[in-house]
């Protein structure tokens, strides 16, 4: 419900109807809405960090054909939910001025996660000649996750996973390159 609604639009009723609990047995385990934003994001960032350690440690593949294999496996997701899901953190990032302080840190303590991993496979990339020896692979896994996140808001709002192409085309088109 809050990858395709986000938290504002989820009422926490509505989260325990779906999943068939009582209203007392959810305080047992979190002391409020926002304790179980809390978990959940840090479960989706769980997750993910081993979606991305998988895509970017593949060492069967180039590094950024990693990449690219990341970016066509989010594509098929977002088409497989209907471009109703999007990423989690995407999405809490998106309503940053009604979250508290202590989770907007935590968005961005994630996001910077994200990039320290696409760091290592960037710099596997200058490694074995696919960049340019001297290019910034922090500040390019920066501006990859700053775009991507734009690119996957724009692609549930087209409801076609163009936009994500687009964006990794051109992303792809200026790396630094021998």
């Amino acid at each position: 419900m809050l990858t395709t609604q986000g938290v504002s639009a989820t009422a926490l009723d509505d989260v325990l109807k779906s999943i068939g609990v009582p209203k007392g047995s959810f305080y047992h385990y979190f002391e409020s809405k926002e304790a179980f934003v809390t978990a959940t994001l840090d479960s989706y960032a769980e997750y993910f960090a081993r979606r991305l350690d998988r895509h970017f440690g593949n060492d069967a593949l180039t590094p950024l054909t990693r990449l690219a294999a990341f970016v066509d496996d989010a594509c098929r997701g977002v088409e497989r939910h209907g471009f109703r899901r999007g990423c989690l953190v995407g999405n809490l990032g998106q309503e940053v001025s009604v979250l508290d302080e202590a989770l907007r840190l935590r968005l961005e303590e994630i996001l910077a996660g994200w990039e320290d991993r696409l760091v290592v496979c960037l710099a596997d990339a200058t490694a074995v000649g696919e960049l340019a020896a001297d290019a910034d692979c922090r500040a390019l896994a920066h501006a990859f996750w700053v775009g991507w996140e734009g690119a996957i808001l724009r692609a549930r709002l087209r409801r076609s996973a163009a936009p994500m192409q687009a964006f990794f085309a051109f992303f792809l088109a200026a790396l630094p390159r021998h």
